[in-house]
């Protein structure tokens, strides 16, 4: 394929994406050392690029590493638990940090060079004192002096901000209402603006490319439960991770963890089925449900390639209307990614499954395996004694899933009559 069909190709996949993208809010945060690495330029291009297909942005930066990187050698700060005091010189750096780093990314988001992604872009970027905070207090005898916390987020004002076509962008300092400056954790203001706003995504840009297993092995998707059960051992990323879990569990749809140093990161964790880094949500990423008409097509395209190499036997999609009940989906952000379904002979307690079909990007995967399982659960608790399949090409898979083979004359007597002598399929059965 050239490369000119490729990123056709592409673009014609996102379209989906792109329309699911549209009008949504999405906070995102820039984790230390964004704002100082080597591909901080192309990201605010996809940046202005998700700004421009119509989402609401809300950019909040952190600052910790580039207020120590500011600190005189004599001004070195104490951390407890985590956290930075910060006494009257440290605010000082702070706010002066905060300020500084605001106005690279107002600079870099108002260019409008030719030939770069930014040309007419015209973004608006506005600030505002929409957290306000209050101070830590003394913890175990520590009193952390001008470090804060949030206290209420002006939800109404980042709204405002987002209603004009502006891009909000939040710095990690609050104000109390007497008039005090507290220094604060930038990803609890991601994570308390996106509850308060009711964001549609909390994306967390760090250097590491997202969760990981003991094993290193990047982990594309989990629920809430299964991600605060990780053993993590950079207290960034797990600080990262008990925001992106608490905020999902407060509402907020999802939340990812992904690199900024990863060169178009953001825009293929945002575009592509697989994503670049770790997804959250409070629900499962991949749902399993029952099919419905508005399913046909998808079926369809699942199936074709193996009716046609003989795998499966061909339905027509009169029968596909007629028998979509009997379906069940395996779904990722509304694309059907495997297929199959039972059929049961309910007068003599067994049930058939059929079709099953994974899509070619998702195979060996435990996909079909996860579906199986549902339908057995399913010819359970309809009190069917065992299921059977016939296969030509997928013997050895059923089983190792537990099926046994039996002969064609122990199958239904209904189904019996349809079984076809040419075919030869394999007969298998497993006990429910």
């Amino acid at each position: 394929m050239t490369d000119t069909a490729h990123h056709i190709a592409w673009f014609r996949h996102t379209g989906p994406y792109i329309k699911a993208h549209r009008g949504r809010t999405f906070v995102i945060y820039l984790g230390n050392g964004a704002l100082e690495s080597n591909g901080l330029l192309t990201l605010i291009h996809d940046v202005a690029l998700l700004h421009s297909l119509g989402v609401k942005l809300v950019l909040v930066h952190a600052t910790r590493e580039a207020i120590d990187a500011a600190l005189l050698s004599d001004q070195a700060t104490t951390f407890h638990n985590g956290v930075r005091i910060t006494d009257d010189e440290t605010l000082s750096v702070a706010s002066e940090t905060a300020a500084r780093q605001r106005v690279q990314l107002e600079q870099l988001l108002s260019m409008g060079l030719p030939n770069t992604p930014l040309t007419g872009a015209r973004l608006r970027v506005l600030s505002g004192n929409v957290i306000t905070a209050r101070p830590i207090g003394i913890r175990d005898g520590i009193d952390y002096l001008h470090s804060g916390t949030v206290r209420r987020v002006d939800a109404e004002g980042v709204r405002a901000i987002l209603d004009h076509d502006a891009i909000a962008l939040l710095s990690p300092l609050g104000y109390s209402p007497a008039g005090e400056l507290f220094s604060v954790s930038a990803s609890e203001v991601a994570e308390k603006v996106a509850v308060a706003i009711g964001a549609d995504k909390l994306i967390f840009l760090d250097r590491h490319p997202g969760l990981q297993t003991a094993d290193g092995e990047l982990i594309r998707q989990c629920t809430i439960d299964s991600a605060v059960r990780l053993d993590i051992a950079d207290p960034e990323q797990q600080r990262l991770r008990d925001s992106a879990c608490r905020s999902c569990a407060n509402g907020v749809a999802r939340s990812h963890l992904l690199s900024y140093e990863r060169e178009g990161g953001l825009l293929e964790e945002l575009f592509t089925h697989d994503g670049s880094g770790t997804l959250i949500a409070q629900n499962p990423y991949e749902q399993a449900r029952a099919a419905d008409i508005n399913d046909i097509a998808s079926i369809v395209e699942l199936i074709r390639p193996l009716e046609d190499s003989g795998a499966l036997v061909k339905r027509s999609r009169e029968r596909l209307e007629e028998e979509i009940g009997y379906f069940s989906l395996l779904e990722r952000d509304g694309r059907v990614l495997a297929c199959a379904a039972l059929y049961p002979y309910a007068h003599e307690g067994v049930g058939e499954i059929a079709c099953v079909a994974t899509h070619p990007d998702y195979r060996g995967a435990g996909r079909a395996r996860q579906l199986l399982d549902e339908l057995i659960a399913e010819a359970k608790a309809c009190s069917l004694e065992y299921v059977f399949v016939l296969t030509t090409q997928s013997t050895h898979w059923f089983l190792e899933q537990g099926f046994e083979p039996v002969n064609p004359n122990e199958l239904p007597l209904e189904k019996q009559q349809l079984y076809n002598w040419q075919r030869n399929a394999a007969v298998l059965r497993r006990a429910v």
